[in-house]
């Protein structure tokens, strides 16, 4: 039986991370203005109020609104632990040829059904990012370790022996790379399309907006491009490394889908973090402008005390809403839920159909 997989790898403002972190340690690390018991009740802003707009206020407001760290979660956040022969097999088999997979590195919750189904998710470049966003668990440095030459061919190898036909490969920001790490990504590619029948999704960094990278990645023609918008504009600057930006993300979405249209481009945005209804519209909107046709929602998780305080638990008739949304606006797919992450095999089936009928035309 072959295996279907995500191996996916990947995923922009004015306030540094380490300021931003000073500013909120003393905060929601130390406690000073939260209560230790849990909170079960949503923020929610009063009528006709308007959510903060300067980084000053959003961080304020985050510090002031946040749900404490040890809250108890939903019961529709609740997964299963991770476990089964299938998981065990695609575990030992990515240890063993040394890949790092975004599950592990940055503590996805559907690592149990993903892995379990036959399912993983690889980054290229190692797993230490130039970048620190503060709502990603990856490892951070300025200098990461060089590249390993031999990891497009590790991949390669990984994919044929697990039996898997559709991979979704992402990396970690590698701004320590004159092309940011687009002609790595873009041996991977043409390794993986060596395999007959693999269909291949990446997952990529911004490269800074650099279009010859973005065009290095697109000329090894991957049949899905992804680049994560993450959030709404104005949450962008607390939300994102400073080297990344909303607008620059909205620009490698639109070169790619100008200048290589047989591919089918996607984007990502996290909820929970105190966005409005109408701001999630806006992106949506941005993102269908600048030619995303596929589309992921899911609720942003507090991966430690030192990343950003969830704002709001969103509930699944919401994200049912903003399925129909997107759909509305254009969208070929969208997948919407508590637990859907950008690389989420959701719309698996779904691309599998509209690659072909691509190739066809």
């Amino acid at each position: 039986m072959r295996l279907s997989a995500t191996m996916i790898g990947r995923e922009e403002g004015a306030v540094c991370p380490r300021r931003l972190d000073r500013v909120l340690a003393p905060h929601y690390i130390a406690g000073a203005t939260m209560s230790d018991t849990p909170r079960t009740s949503l923020p929610v802003l009063g009528a006709g109020a308007e959510p903060p707009a300067t980084p000053r206020e959003v961080v304020t407001s985050m510090r002031e609104h946040g749900i404490p760290i040890r809250a108890r979660k939903p019961d529709w956040l609740r997964v299963d632990l991770p476990g089964g022969p299938r998981y065990q097999r695609v575990r030992e088999t990515l240890q063993r040829l040394r890949l790092h997979t975004v599950c592990a590195e940055a503590q996805c919750p559907n690592v149990g059904e993903c892995w379990g189904g036959g399912t993983a998710t690889v980054m290229l470049m190692g797993d230490v990012c130039t970048r620190g966003c503060r709502f990603c668990q990856v490892k951070t440095a300025a200098h990461p370790p060089p590249l390993d030459a031999e990891e497009p061919r590790h991949l390669a190898e990984a994919v044929s022996q697990l039996g898997l036909d559709y991979i979704v490969v992402t990396s970690v920001d590698r701004d320590d790379l004159p092309d940011g790490g687009a002609g790595h990504f873009a041996e991977a590619i043409r390794r993986l399309k060596e395999i007959p029948g693999l269909l291949v999704e990446v997952l990529t960094p911004d490269f800074r907006g650099d279009a010859e990278a973005v065009r290095t990645v697109g000329r090894a023609a991957p049949d899905v491009f992804a680049n994560n918008i993450e959030t709404v504009r104005r949450l962008t600057p607390v939300v994102r490394d400073a080297r990344a930006g909303y607008d620059q993300t909205l620009g490698v979405l639109d070169q790619m889908r100008r200048e290589f249209p047989r591919i089918v481009t996607k984007s990502s945005i996290m909820v929970g973090l105190g966005e409005t209804e109408a701001e999630v519209v806006e992106t949506m909107r941005d993102l269908r402008a600048h030619g995303a046709e596929i589309l992921t929602l899911g609720q942003y998780l507090r991966p430690s005390a030192w990343h950003l305080p969830v704002q709001e638990w969103v509930s699944p008739e919401r994200f049912a809403a903003h399925r129909e949304q997107g759909l509305a606006l254009g969208f070929r797919y969208v997948a919407a839920g508590p637990l859907v992450r950008s690389s989420y095999r959701a719309g698996e089936l779904f691309l599998r159909g509209e690659i072909e009928s691509r190739r066809r035309g």
